[in-house]
């Protein structure tokens, strides 16, 4: 189920983590530089984050959403040919454990739609949102409120972000109680 942002998860609107405080089990994030290589961070990332929480059993799924999610971002949100802000990371992946869910969000610094410009189903390349919405419960995208400004005050950048519903038996196994 794609949406914009504005049907589910109202917090990730606002932002990770969500407002509660009291909402998130745990949250983790990492800076990535603007390099390829920076994918295979990603994944080692999550698979380190998902062990600490007990969640080992989704790291297939959640590693294959969050590489997809990544690649994008370093494929279509920081084009070679543009000059980048030094003191704006390029972008950044975070984690969060909250209320039953766990939140996969990519942050950059593009304010173009992460569904503008997909290629055919056809194509060799383009089908990382389709992998995105078949392995994760919900995704979308919003604006980033803690992005850069850019001219006339307008904020920059957006998060893209999945969640992937977790079971009963999940939640207990990542209780520290």
């Amino acid at each position: 189920m794609r949406t914009d942002g504005s049907t589910t998860l109202e917090p990730l609107r606002r932002g990770l983590p969500p407002a509660d405080p009291a909402a998130i089990t745990a949250s983790a994030s990492i800076t990535l530089p603007a390099r390829y290589e920076a994918v295979g961070s990603a994944r080692h990332f999550t698979r380190t984050t998902l062990r600490q929480w007990n969640l080992e059993g989704r790291f297939d799924d959640v590693a294959l959403v969050v590489s997809e999610l990544v690649t994008n971002a370093l494929r279509h949100a920081l084009p070679a040919d543009v000059a980048r802000d030094p003191l704006i990371p390029p972008v950044r992946l975070q984690l969060a454990h909250c209320e039953g869910r766990l939140v996969c969000a990519v942050r950059d610094p593009s304010r173009e739609s992460p569904v503008a410009g997909e290629a055919e189903d056809s194509a060799e390349s383009g089908r990382g949102l389709f992998l995105v919405e078949s392995f994760s419960d919900s995704w979308g995208w919003h604006p980033d409120p803690a992005g850069a400004r850019g001219p006339w005050g307008s904020v920059q950048g957006k998060v893209v972000w999945a969640v992937f519903h977790l079971t009963d038996a999940e939640e207990r196994a990542d209780d520290p109680r």
